[in-house]
């Protein structure tokens, strides 16, 4: 924070509450890979687009001429009270500070160890995405063109992944064959993810985090679903 463009950033997250039960495993690994891939990623074109919560620290005098915005959420005419930490990441970035990620300063926070509260947490988190997707849509010509892309991806990414388990159900109910190329797609890709991770933070573990996939495809993209269709 020694360098004045920057008005804010985030640190790396763990689950406080890993070993409890396979969910929080799980979470645990979502953030290492949300933090050390995701906000890397965008640290190194000049913006994390989302300053965590739990671990991050905001330059005083950027904050202060940006709270009454932050103070007044509203989207769509309504006032909006989820995803603050999301929200002040873009007034920052529109205000023409830099975002940076720091990933020697680590912070432990407690995760849900239910799916019932993982799901309503994944649903806020879904809504807040969204929202200020669209209000980032302005700050993106201004940015690194990676970051247009990143948005993207983050966004197309699950519509991509509906279809095509959508098409894999239609394919099984029309024709009573197994739709074996979408299967094998998406095993192989989700595989060569963790295998990646696990490489990367020599943990192999990682491996563990293809139970994930089921999870995102059953639960996840519902629930995304849902989110937008309740801005």
């Amino acid at each position: 924070m020694s360098d004045p463009e920057i008005g804010a950033s985030m640190g790396q997250l763990t689950a406080s509450n890993r070993n409890d039960t396979w969910l929080t495993r799980l979470i645990d690994m979502e953030y290492w890979l949300a933090c050390n891939e995701e906000r890397a990623a965008q640290a190194r074109f000049g913006a994390v687009m989302c300053c965590c919560g739990p671990c991050a620290m905001y330059r005083r005098s950027a904050l202060v001429l940006l709270l009454d915005q932050y103070e007044a959420q509203f989207f769509r005419g309504k006032p909006s009270d989820f995803g603050e930490d999301r929200h002040l990441t873009i007034l920052m970035l529109k205000a023409g500070f830099r975002t940076e990620y720091v990933p020697d300063a680590i912070a432990a926070t407690v995760v849900p160890d239910r799916l019932a509260p993982y799901l309503r947490q994944q649903l806020r988190w879904a809504r807040s995405t969204f929202r200020d997707t669209w209000l980032a849509m302005r700050l993106l010509p201004g940015l690194d063109s990676y970051l247009t892309l990143d948005v993207i991806g983050q966004n197309l990414g699950p519509l991509l992944l509906a279809v095509s388990f959508l098409t894999a159900l239609a394919q099984i109910a029309v024709t009573g064959t197994m739709p074996w190329w979408t299967v094998l797609t998406i095993a192989s890709m989700t595989m060569i993810r963790c295998s990646v991770a696990a490489f990367r933070a020599r943990d192999i573990r990682f491996l563990g985090f293809s139970l994930h996939t089921p999870i995102n495809i059953l639960l996840l993209l519902p629930v995304k679903a849902y989110a937008l269709c309740t801005l």
